[in-house]
């Protein structure tokens, strides 16, 4: 185990921040005062997407150790997340409890681009910051129209683009089946893909495929129809379980194309050990985080943190899931906002450090920086792939280029 105290501060010791010094003046917003700063949090832990409730969890869990240690700037955290559950219409409701009733001072980590394209003009007109929301829509690093809502990783439309260009590179003769939601997150899929095949993409996309979420059935049929087409690469561009319905109906249906999933359905334990393992493998996926789970990978001083952190923090929670690195991260980047604002824990402020951000975490894989500035709102840009070994994810190439 690491020696306590040592959890956090390992953050510390990158942040190289080109943060404005705070005022000595104290100011506080509704949610800030001398003893704790009131964050809120909107995720599913309840109905079809309940498997990203693992990420609530994890940042209540690093904000507890983060108490633990004394809070930021001597302040204690106190973290109230809401379940968005079944329904994401009940978000715009859950937003303005937190805001109105519960007086945060912000919002973090707010779940899934439908959720957040509901709240999000309700918390602009507030003017209460909702950062690194985690959804890669492109939508929501327009820093000009919308410019107290931040993402966190790099959208859709960058994750397929490198997908479309991956597979023009290394299999240049590909026919390509596509699989997205019917909606602006499968549209933005897709438009990222077409812009990686460049002029190529009207003879290698060969099938074009929608589902709704709201009815998963559709998903093997959709798989029957490629497999019909000839297509020998899927793009399994569905999101958490319901990926997990195109990686088993194309092992069932015996097809066995080159698949891509987003990350966002990349977790073992949540989506492909219900998909069966043996059916996941030869996966190619993208990653920006560090892996932990071979002795060579914890001979990493940041790897051995993180896995203390999860043994005393977060014990209840899967090592195989990497939604728990996510909210360890998110959180960590939210208390280096925090320590950055001093003692002026206005909104203004929050927002004027969330936007001069330039740090290191521990669990990125080298080379990836936290960086933003007033007009880059994407705090992450670059990602690397992965491909599934039947028991784990293993790096496959270096660094991709935006």
């Amino acid at each position: 185990m690491a020696h306590p105290g040592r959890f956090p501060w390992t953050l510390l010791l990158a942040l190289g921040l080109a943060a404005q010094p705070a005022p000595a003046q104290k100011r506080y917003d509704p949610g800030a005062g001398d003893a704790a700063i009131k964050v809120g949090n909107l995720v599913p832990y309840t109905g079809p997407f309940s498997e990203y409730g693992v990420i609530g969890r994890a940042e209540a869990a690093y904000f507890r150790m983060v108490n633990e240690h004394g809070g930021v700037n001597g302040r204690r955290i106190d973290f109230v997340s809401l379940d968005s559950g079944p329904q994401f219409q009940a978000s715009l409701e859950l937003a303005h409890r937190l805001v109105e009733k519960e007086q945060v001072l912000l919002l973090v980590g707010t779940w899934g681009s439908a959720a957040n394209k509901l709240v999000r003009p309700y918390l602009e007109r507030q003017g209460v910051p909702n950062l690194f929301v985690a959804s890669s829509d492109a939508t929501f690093e327009d820093a000009e129209h919308f410019p107290w809502t931040m993402p966190f990783t790099p959208s859709k439309l960058t994750e397929a683009s490198q997908y479309g260009k991956f597979v023009l590179e290394h299999r240049p003769g590909a026919k390509i089946a596509v699989l997205v939601s019917d909606d602006a997150d499968g549209a933005e899929f897709l438009a990222g893909l077409r812009q990686g095949l460049g002029a190529r993409a009207a003879a290698m996309i060969v099938k074009e495929g929608t589902f709704r979420y709201t009815e998963p059935d559709g998903i093997a049929r959709q798989v029957a129809a490629f497999k019909n087409a000839g297509a020998d690469v899927f793009m399994n561009l569905a999101v958490g379980r319901f990926a997990t319905l195109g990686i088993a109906a194309a092992y069932d249906q015996g097809w066995r194309p080159l698949q891509f999933v987003p990350n966002a359905s990349l977790s073992v334990a949540a989506f492909l050990d219900p998909a069966g393992l043996e059916k996941a493998a030869g996966l190619i996926c993208n990653a920006r985080s560090k892996g932990w789970g071979t002795q060579e990978a914890r001979k990493d001083p940041a790897v051995r943190d993180f896995l203390d952190w999860m043994h005393k923090y977060n014990p209840d929670a899967s090592l195989r899931d990497a939604e728990n690195v996510y909210g360890y991260e998110v959180a960590q980047t939210l208390e280096a906002v925090l320590r950055q604002c001093g003692d002026d824990l206005s909104r203004a402020n929050v927002m004027r450090q969330a936007t001069h951000l330039d740090l290191e975490l521990g669990m990125l894989r080298p080379g990836i920086r936290i960086h933003t500035s007033p007009t880059d709102y994407r705090p992450i840009k670059d990602l690397y792939f992965i491909r599934f070994t039947g028991k784990d994810w293993a790096a496959l190439s270096g660094e991709l280029e935006r």
